[in-house]
Parts: structure tokens; C-alpha cells; sequence
């Protein structure tokens, strides 16, 4: 059933939860940690913390129109509504780009948000503030790279300072690429910021679409057998016992931990065939599509499968990229990219995912979110592109106790601005905790036992199942 919807912003006492922090933090000047803990709890969220075990980002690098994708915009001029026609879908009313058959089909799995906005048009600061739920200081700043005052952790990261991992692999992965700008700079919001790059997510570098497709940190040379292996896994740990009495304790026991992992890694199958694409049938890397990214969707329900709490999923930036419009950066011809490039394999790698989860039973307990770090202008540019907008886009998200068949606000009329409902990154944020089982009040701790919730945004209640 359709529902259109947007948000409150007290919580059921009428106190909102930034009062909530900001009472919190009077406990440095007298208030006991149970006192503050119990006024977290009696504020919690409207309904239940979530009980998604996994949660896959899509990411699409660049910024899609959402005239073109989730919010078109038929009644627009013409230099605003472009080329690419409203379809139906299965939802009475609603309507996506003519590209995305397959989605449409599907949007009763969905909940689109159509009022998202960081009001950043920079890729790096607005990316930052997607992927961390904190806005960069200042805005608007391209080129941008990791580093204080702008080192809020991702997702990920604070994920696995909340959690211990649930087996050999790590609680978060980023495949097949980190994002980065056409001059190299790689953006804030990536990896554990303040927390260290102790729970960075892990970075597979790779193209699984490619036909030597392989993950490097998986081999093992001609030379190095498993046998070699734990032969020279048990000279490490007698080295490791010899120094110990000498050596800093915390740090050795941190990189004895981290030596663990990657030798279970390395001799662990169930940890080589959660990449391992050749065990999947043709038919299902066929749903796929063959492009990088249908093929990294795919990695991605592999992994999760394998217990990873958290797949970033970027879209895959090649060398074969124009300058001038880098994967979803559409400034120039974009009808022709969105149709020749980007929208058909998003369209059936997204619906692929979906489809295969629900198969196996994943899909109420693994949220998807697909998600860019800003929208694209009303108006075409001289270059038939658009350019960067962060007024306001669109996002969609799916399964781990989302209800489908949502459209959560609106943009006007241009699809300019927020006309209702408008979602800002924190608040994003603080929904992605709460599926996952974590009240945006839920506190993490740094290198320097500070205290931080893991949102001061809120959940957006009318999106929940």
C-alpha cells in the first residue's frame, strides 16, 4: 500500500532529542552515568530498535538527476523535465524514469525519499556529510581530503567500534574502489576518522566483471602453501611471546589480533568464497549484468551472507571515464550517458539484488539504501548536463524493516527544493542505526573515551515496517 509521508521532530514526551543530548551532557556536572542512561532509554525512538543484521550501501558516485531516476517531473518545462519520460509502477500514482522498468516494477519493495538535502553542491563536503551524518565545516569545499576538524567515522567504522566481528571477515567492506575526484583527491567520511584506521572499512580493490577477476589480499604466491602458512604463522607467535615482556602491551595485543585475522582470512574457505564469483551460476551473475557494478552488487550479497555488517558498494570509477563527466557527474550530454551508461545497469543490478535476497530469505534482515552524495541542477546547463545540487535529491532504500511501497516527501514543483518532508544526512544516518538495532542516543566512545551518539538526527518513523 502507498503511503506518503514526512516527518515529526519531538519524540513522544514532546522533548526532542537533541534537548535529550545536550541534558546528557550534563553528567559531567553531577549526574551519574546510570541517571543518563536511563533518560536516553525513556526518550528512545517511537517504535523499536530494528533487527536488520546487514546493511548494503549502493552508492552512485557523481549524483544522479532525480528528474530523471526517482522524481521526475512531467509537468516541468522542458529544459527542467528532459528526455526521459515518467513510467508507472507498481504503485497507483507513482512514478520513475522510463529507464528504470525493472525498479518500477518493484516499487513496492521500496520507500523513495524525494526531499533529501545537504544544500552542499561540492562532491567532496556533501559526500562527507552522506556518508558520516556530520556536515563538513565549511561547505561547499571540492578537492576536500580526510582530517580534523572533518574526521567523523563512517558508518562502517563506527559499526565496528560497536560491534565485534562475526567471524573471519571484517564487520565492514568497501568494494571495488574508494571514491575519489578526478584530480585524485580522495574524499573525507571513507574511514574511522577520530577512531583510527583500526576500524577502517576494509578496501577490496577490484573489477569482478573483469574476466581475471581476483582479490589480491586472497593469494597466496606460487611459493606459499597453507602448510607454509602456519609454519610461518607459529615462528610469528613464538617471536610475538619473545618481545611481549618488552613491548607495549595494548599495541602488540592489537596487532597480534589483526595478525589472526589475516591468517584466518588467507586459510579460511568460507572466507575466499564470499568472493569467490565462480561459485555462483551463470544464471545468477547473468541477473547481475555484466558491468563492475552489477557484479560488485552481487560481492555484496555474497558478503553479507559471510556475516559482514556493512557493504559500501561504490560505483565503479575506470581509466575509460570522461573528464568532464566522471561516472554519475553528468555536467555534459547527460540523457545519452543516463541511457547508454548509468541507468540500465543500475536498474537491473539494484533489482537483481533485491530479487536474490528475497530468494534466500535475506531481505528482511539486510537493508539496502542506494544513495549519492547530492542531486543534479532543475535546469540543463549550455552542455546538455546539469550540474551539482544539493537543495535536494533523491534516495531509495529497501528490506531490514523498511516498508515498501513508501514515498517519503516531496520535492516543488521543479524539483528544486524540499516542498515536505525533508531528510537531512543525520537523520538518514540515524534510520540506518535504528534498522540495524541502534537508537541514534547509542554511544561510541573514541580514542580518548569521549563519548559521541551514534546520530543527533532522527529516525524517520514513516518509512519503518
Amino acid at each position: 500500500m502507498l503511503s506518503i509521508t514526512s516527518s515529526g521532530q519531538k519524540l513522544c514526551d514532546g522533548i526532542s532529542r537533541r534537548e535529550i543530548l545536550r541534558i546528557g551532557g550534563l553528567g559531567v556536572c553531577g549526574l551519574g552515568l546510570s541517571h543518563l542512561l536511563g533518560n536516553i532509554s525513556q526518550a528512545s525512538s517511537l517504535s523499536e530498535p530494528g533487527k536488520a543484521k546487514s546493511c548494503i550501501v549502493l552508492f552512485l558516485m557523481g549524483g544522479p538527476p532525480q528528474h530523471s531516476t526517482w522524481d521526475p517531473k512531467p509537468l516541468a518545462p522542458d529544459n527542467v523535465r528532459g528526455d526521459i519520460a515518467p513510467i508507472s509502477t507498481s504503485l497507483p500514482g507513482v512514478h520513475f524514469g522510463e529507464l528504470m522498468p525493472q525498479l518500477a516494477q518493484r516499487a513496492d519493495k521500496l520507500a523513495v525519499l524525494r526531499a533529501v538535502s545537504t544544500n552542499d553542491n561540492a562532491h567532496s563536503s556533501s559526500g562527507y556529510y552522506m556518508l558520516t551524518g556530520k556536515p563538513h565545516t565549511p561547505q561547499n569545499v571540492e578537492n576536500a581530503n580526510p582530517g580534523a576538524p572533518n574526521d567523523w567515522p563512517n558508518w562502517g567504522s563506527v559499526l565496528q567500534r560497536l560491534t565485534e566481528p562475526r567471524g573471519q571477515l571484517p564487520g565492514s567492506v568497501r568494494l571495488p574502489n574508494h571514491i575519489f575526484n578526478t584530480d585524485g583527491s580522495v574524499w573525507p567520511g571513507q574511514d574511522g576518522g577520530m577512531l583510527g584506521h583500526g576500524v577502517d572499512p576494509w578496501l577490496f580493490r577490484c573489477q569482478p566483471a573483469s574476466p581475471d577477476y581476483k582479490i589480491q589480499e586472497f593469494q597466496l604466491t606460487d611459493d606459499v602453501t597453507l602448510d607454509r602458512l602456519a609454519s610461518r604463522r607459529s615462528l610469528a607467535r613464538m617471536l610475538d611471546e619473545r618481545i611481549e615482556a618488552g613491548s607495549n602491551a595494548t599495541r602488540l595485543g592489537s596487532f597480534s589480533a589483526q595478525q589472526q585475522r589475516a591468517y584466518g582470512l588467507l586459510s579460511s574457505a568460507v572466507s575466499r568464497n564470499a568472493f569467490d564469483l565462480n561459485s555462483e551460476s551463470p544464471e545468477t551473475r547473468a541477473r547481475y549484468g555484466d558491468s563492475q557494478f552489477g557484479q560488485s552488487c552481487l560481492l555484496a550479497r555474497k558478503l553479507v551472507e559471510a556475516d559482514v555488517r556493512l557493504v559500501q558498494v561504490n560505483w565503479y570509477r575506470g581509466p575509460e571515464e570522461p573528464t568532464d563527466a566522471p561516472c554519475w557527474d553528468s555536467h555534459v550530454n547527460e540523457t545519452k550517458r543516463l541511457k547508454e551508461v548509468l541507468v540500465p545497469p543500475t536498474d537491473m543490478a539494484f533489482s537483481a539484488l533485491l530479487d536474490d535476497l528475497e530468494e534466500r530469505g535475506l531481505l528482511d534482515e539486510t537493508l539496502v539504501v542506494c544513495m549519492s552524495e547530492f542531486g543534479r541542477t532543475p535546469k540543463f546547463n549550455g552542455r546538455a548536463g546539469r550540474d551539482h545540487w544539493g537543495p535536494v535529491f533523491s534516495v531509495a532504500l529497501a528490506g531490514g524493516g523498511i516498508k515498501g511501497g513508501t514515498v517519503y516527501g516531496a520535492s516543488d514543483e521543479m524539483g528544486a527544493y524540499p516542498a515536505q518532508g525533508i531528510v537531512k544526512p543525520e537523520d538518514l544516518t540515524a534510520t540506518i542505526f535504528h534498522c540495524l538495532g541502534f537508537p541514534p542516543e547509542t554511544l561510541f566512545y573514541d580514542n580518548v573515551n569521549r563519548p559521541n551518539p551514534v546520530s543527533r538526527g532522527n529516525v524517520i518513523e514513516g518509512i519503518l515496517g
